[in-house]
């Protein structure tokens, strides 16, 4: 399984609409990696085949999402984006999101995936 780029659209589709409601509600069996980036981010270009390599690993188990800061300007306002690349992991069944700012390795990467989405 490849990662997956996303909308605005189809964040509100899939995890929820910021415009209808407050509270977050992301009710899949299959926790998420959300990663904010820009094609000219140099540690953006680091961290993708990171995720590309983890989205293999851990298959069907777990669903990693791209977001084009520059393309989907919208969505990166909701989510107060500063600095990129920046990660949202999202627990199954409406857990709250954790936000993670910056290039992490991917030892890190995976130790919150093992931690907090992938039990």
């Amino acid at each position: 399984m490849a990662t997956i780029n996303l909308t605005t659209e189809e964040f509100k589709k899939e995890f929820f609409d910021y415009n209808k409601s407050t509270d977050w509600k992301y009710e899949h069996e299959t926790p998420a990696v959300i990663d904010f980036y820009a094609d000219w981010c140099a540690p953006c270009k680091m961290v993708a085949p990171i995720l590309e390599e983890l989205s293999e690993e851990y298959g069907e188990k777990l669903k990693i999402y791209k977001v084009n800061t520059e393309v989907e300007q919208e969505l990166s306002t909701v989510f107060g984006i500063r600095s990129i690349p920046s990660l949202l992991f999202v627990p199954a069944n409406s857990g709250q999101p954790m936000m993670q700012a910056g290039a992490l390795q991917k030892d890190a990467m995976k130790d919150v995936i093992d931690k907090e989405l992938v039990q």
